[in-house]
């Protein structure tokens, strides 16, 4: 089902914060995606020490969602040897706030998952359908839920300016944003959670939603956004300084409009997207995991893949390259990279083989 809006309301969206013009042009760099890769690395390098610059937010705070299920042959792509066919990932939302120049606070949600709504995603309702109840208690934890922890937080969902996922699979977000016709299987008419928030969404995602390819139909919900409003969208092109020490920047191939948020904290610069599901896949070459040392080491890949879409491969290890390149090493353990993935590998006893070496499980930042 096609989404209600058009491609022309797509492109008259308005803009959001200052262009980034660093990563503009990606796609026209001349030769193959080797040329790419030389250019994502040089530019990453530019872009640092420029969003140093910016400043930092006034506060990161990251809160727990869910942890689920997920294919082992997705997650660590072609080099796990593990003999578990799932791992588990936990998915995350981190709350940022920063002033803007005349004052005002701004409140960004970056992966706010509706996730009791996520579940419908065809791939994961096919997946649940084959589960045994008893078994799905064992292996899916829900943490907490969007709304409890802004309550926590002391955040009002009125006062939440910007909804941003790294890219709209799984995604339902009809009672983040309302819709503009009842919806039968919530019961009618939906008033948004969120009043006052925009979806910041790279315009190639929206545009490929409304008429998705096969490869992309199993981790869309594109019928759920058929009646929502096209002025819930942000809709943007490249990259976006958002306030101070928060940006947005594209990195494209696990879908076409991917995008990661870019942090700079007390302890550095950030990325979390969900290119890769653990910090040691950005340096495996220090990973304990079952096969992923020996895969970079025989294939020459410096990372490993998030790789449950193939959209275009090359271009998101490239992508997943610029971010290993722009973060900042952890203060933890120095062999790895602030990179913290919007869904991260979390060790479980009913997936062997699978625990990380290493974890971040959150990022803490006050001004």
């Amino acid at each position: 089902m096609r989404p209600g809006w058009r491609e022309s309301d797509v492109t008259d969206m308005p803009m959001i914060g200052t262009h980034i013009d660093t990563f503009d042009g990606m796609e026209r760099v001349p030769g193959g995606p080797g040329a790419r890769l030389r250019w994502a690395r040089t530019r990453a390098t530019d872009f640092r020490a420029a969003f140093a610059s910016t400043g930092t937010p006034d506060s990161v705070d990251t809160c727990e969602l869910v942890t689920l299920p997920y294919p082992t042959k997705f997650g660590l792509f072609r080099a796990s040897t593990a003999v578990a066919p799932f791992l588990s990932i936990t998915n995350r939302m981190l709350v940022i706030r920063w002033r803007e120049s005349d004052g005002r606070q701004r409140v960004l949600l970056f992966e706010p998952s509706d996730f009791e709504l996520g579940r419908k995603t065809p791939y994961f309702a096919a997946l649940g359908a084959r589960v045994p109840s008893p078994l799905q208690s064992l292996v899916l934890k829900e943490h907490s839920t969007v709304l409890d922890h802004l309550s926590r937080l002391g955040i009002a969902p009125e006062d939440v300016d910007y909804l941003l996922f790294d890219h709209l699979h799984t995604q339902d977000l009809r009672r983040w944003v309302g819709t503009t016709a009842p919806q039968e299987d919530l019961g009618g008419g939906v008033t948004p959670r969120f009043p006052n928030a925009r979806v910041i969404v790279q315009s190639d995602e929206l545009a490929a939603m409304a008429d998705l390819h096969p490869l992309q139909q199993p981790w869309y919900q594109a019928g759920t956004f058929k009646d929502i409003r096209p002025d819930a969208f942000l809709a943007l092109t490249g990259g976006r300084i958002l306030g101070p020490g928060v940006a947005v920047i594209p990195t494209p191939g696990h879908v076409f409009g991917n995008q990661t948020l870019v942090l700079n904290t007390s302890t550095g610069i950030w990325a979390s997207s969900e290119n890769a599901i653990a910090a040691e896949c950005l340096t495996p070459e220090h990973s304990r995991l079952p096969g992923l040392a020996r895969w970079a080491r025989t294939w020459q890949q410096e990372v490993i893949l998030n790789a449950n879409s193939l959209e275009n491969t090359a271009e998101q290890y490239n992508s997943l390259v610029l971010e290993k390149t722009l973060v900042d090493r952890s203060q933890v353990d120095e062999r790895f990279l602030q990179f913290f993935p919007s869904s991260e590998l979390t060790a479980a006893w009913t997936h062997p083989g699978t625990a990380p070496t290493f974890s971040h499980r959150a990022i803490h930042h006050r001004r």
